[in-house]
């Protein structure tokens, strides 16, 4: 088995990697890695409904597709990531393997006192409160599971990040529940930093497997995985596109007059674009409908379209900003 302590933190090259491994490896992993301030949304999620837009751009946090299921978390250095790679067992179902690789892991707690427990299918509990989310996937005969371990997240990040308008999503964005939570952190007996209960988990976990050797990338696994990161896991096609179909609405008073703007995304992309008001114009709505239909719905996206409209856009839009239209495209 090969174990390796991640030394970086940019979520797209983190993910990228958990492919990499999963993909390219012939061994056994197990992986222990962090990221900065970043949400991390199940591979089959509708990411816009998962995420306060708002309060994402205005904290600089990134938006990560990952290959497992499950529900978007967030992460952030006092977060720690684990992963398992191994064989799939013949017959072993999903609740098995949840099993078999969230166990290690509650012995390492057990031993330092922390009584946790695995609840349902995939939350580990301290107390009743969730401290740990894991989720997997399958790839031939490989199995990756990777879970969350909270030990001294930001809680009000935690909340903040993920806090959305549910009502304003209509069709197969499914939200997720956020559970009541706590860091480890406070449960320890004797007080431990991040650093330290990474150091003391991987060695407690390196003592249960033989023939589990530390692995350092070589200068080809980390090109591979560059590569595979500019090429999907940084893309909002990969982030954002494989979003399910779903509309969005909104009615606001701008300082140019009432705006409603309604539309659906399909395949990530900006369809049906309909935009009503008592706003003043010189140009026909209609021909702005059209320079927006198609456009990936994310903000970087919409904001490069409305600058390519240029200073024309005041004709569309008379004493209506470019920022103050542009966030009526967002909860």
């Amino acid at each position: 088995m090969l174990y390796i302590i991640d030394d970086q933190t940019d979520p797209y090259w983190n993910l990228a990697a958990e492919e990499y491994l999963l993909k390219e490896k012939n061994e056994p992993v197990f992986r222990l890695w962090r990221n900065d301030n970043s949400i991390i949304v199940g591979h089959y999620q509708n990411t816009l409904a998962e995420i306060d837009t708002e309060y994402v751009k205005r904290h600089g946090i990134k938006v990560v597709r990952r290959l497992t299921g499950g529900g978007a978390v967030f992460h952030d250095l006092g977060n720690i990531n684990f992963t398992f790679i191994e064989k799939k067992i013949p017959g072993e179902d999903s609740g098995a393997m949840f099993r078999r690789f969230t166990a290690p892991i509650l012995e390492a707690l057990g031993s330092l006192g922390i009584k946790a427990y695995l609840e349902g299918r995939n939350d580990l509990l301290i107390e009743g409160r969730k401290f740990s989310g894991n989720a997997l996937c399958i790839h031939k005969d490989r199995i990756l599971q990777h879970g969350t371990l909270l030990f001294s997240a930001s809680m009000t990040n935690l909340s903040q990040a993920l806090k959305s308008r549910p009502e304003k999503f209509i069709g197969k964005a499914v939200r997720s529940n956020l559970s009541r939570v706590t860091n480890i952190s406070e449960h320890l007996k004797v007080p431990m930093d991040v650093t330290e209960f990474i150091n003391y988990l991987g060695n407690h976990i390196c003592g249960k497997y033989r023939d589990i050797t530390p692995y350092e990338y070589t200068e080809s696994d980390r090109e591979a995985i560059g590569k595979l990161k500019d090429n999907k896991y940084v893309l909002d096609e990969w982030n954002f596109g494989k979003s399910p179909a779903y509309s969005f609405g909104k009615v606001a008073k701008l300082t140019g007059g009432i705006v409603e703007v309604y539309f659906s995304v399909e395949k990530g992309r900006i369809k049906d674009l309909k935009i009503f008001g008592d706003y003043f114009f010189t140009r026909p709505t209609e021909e702005f409908v059209r320079m927006i239909e198609g456009t990936p719905h994310t903000r970087q996206a919409l904001d490069q379209t409305l600058g390519q409209i240029g200073s024309v856009f005041n004709n569309y839009f008379s004493n209506i900003a470019k920022e103050e239209l542009l966030g009526m495209f967002f909860d």
